[in-house]
């Protein structure tokens, strides 16, 4: 009997052993996928350091360029100095002046042609009209004598501002790229007014 159980136990031993079977396959080793970089030469190194140990490339403006192109034409400074968006600011007043500088000289030499007309008892535009006396003419014709030397005025101080601008914006470029200096909006409080009100501020940093 012990034989027996001897002999089947090594019987299921051989068979369990049968049906274990190794896998059939290629073991594939795992490489890394990162590659070493290769080797810099000398040269290339060095040109990356004098690259950002260079000094910035700062831009400036020369203030008697800008002033001078203003003075030929205006808005020419603003565009030298890429303040594009001042130019047509600046065409747009002084082409308003330059219209009203025109018409009122239209309307002076109407007034004053029918002024001279009038005192020599000739007929003028204005004959037709009730009222019209050499006294009123002559009113007309210095109102719209005052209006042109006054538009006139005003247009050659837009002129000059123009100027001015320039060779500010090209003289001050260096400060506004300043972090130490800054000019900001901001809303102060008005104790007479009891209302805040729009302001600028100027800050400088020591």
């Amino acid at each position: 009997m012990p034989k027996f159980l001897l002999c089947t136990f090594f019987l299921l031993c051989f068979g369990l052993k049968a049906q274990v079977r190794p896998n059939d396959s290629i073991r594939v080793e795992q490489y890394p996928t990162d590659t070493l970089r290769a080797a810099r030469s000398g040269a290339e190194v060095l040109a990356d350091i004098e690259k950002s140990n260079a000094p910035a490339d700062i831009r400036t403006f020369s203030p008697i360029k800008a002033g001078l192109y203003s003075a030929v034409l205006p808005g020419l400074g603003q565009f030298y100095n890429r303040k594009y968006w001042k130019i047509p600011i600046v065409y747009a007043a002084i082409g308003t002046g330059a219209g009203v500088i025109v018409w009122n000289n239209k309307q002076y030499r109407r007034y004053r042609e029918a002024f001279v007309a009038e005192l020599n008892g000739l007929p003028h535009e204005f004959s037709d009209i009730r009222g019209v006396t050499a006294e009123v003419l002559g009113n007309r014709q210095d109102q719209a004598k005052r209006q042109r030397d006054y538009t006139i005025a005003i247009t050659a101080g837009i002129y000059i501002l123009n100027i001015v601008d320039a060779v500010v914006d090209a003289h001050l470029y260096e400060a506004h790229r300043d972090p130490d200096l800054a000019l900001s909006p901001s809303v102060i409080y008005d104790e007479g007014s009891k209302m805040n009100k729009a302001a600028l501020t100027l800050n400088y940093r020591f």
